[in-house]
């Protein structure tokens, strides 16, 4: 099994659950690249378009295949910027795993790549996050900015930075 078997492991997942309204489980056996635990984002994308992204920071199942199950599926349905990918419209997107490290602080933007990691800006209860390769994304100042706003942080509030690496599987 590769990485491409995280892609096909998310368009599966979304697949029966907009047929079937089921949620799969995972491979049994279960592959030994998934028999560990991460957290995942999942994005789907039509064309340069984004349609979906959910994910999670630290892992919250019990193993990397149910982290991408569950998290394909909230991407397709969940993400509330968008509306629920219809069943027809999966053939169509283009599927983005990403597999998280456990997030490290910093103490510094020029501390890290942000073509290579990503970033966590975290004030109190306040949390936002940005994968690397982000598109209109060219450097840390603008990943930690994008961050703080989707977190509702201001621009001049002091934050904790977290960084992690990704490990980005797509098809």
């Amino acid at each position: 099994m590769d990485g491409n078997s995280f892609v096909d492991l998310a368009r599966k997942a979304i697949n029966v659950f907009l047929e079937e309204k089921e949620i799969i489980l995972p491979p049994n056996p279960l592959p030994e690249e998934m028999n560990k635990t991460n957290g995942v984002f999942v994005t789907l994308k039509r064309g340069a378009t984004l349609r979906g992204c959910i994910g999670t920071i630290l892992p919250t199942q019990p193993n990397l295949g149910a982290e991408i199950i569950f998290n394909a599926i909230s991407a397709a349905t969940r993400d509330p910027r968008f509306s629920p990918v219809k069943s027809g419209e999966i053939n169509k997107l283009e599927i983005i795993v990403d597999l998280l490290t456990e997030p490290e602080q910093v103490f510094s933007m020029e501390a890290y790549d942000p073509n290579k990691q990503g970033v966590i800006v975290q004030q109190d209860e306040k949390r936002g996050l940005v994968l690397p390769e982000t598109d209109d994304v060219d450097t840390s100042e603008q990943q930690v900015n994008l961050a703080r706003q989707r977190a509702g942080i201001g621009p001049e509030d002091l934050v904790d930075l977290f960084i992690f690496d990704v490990t980005r599987y797509i098809g």
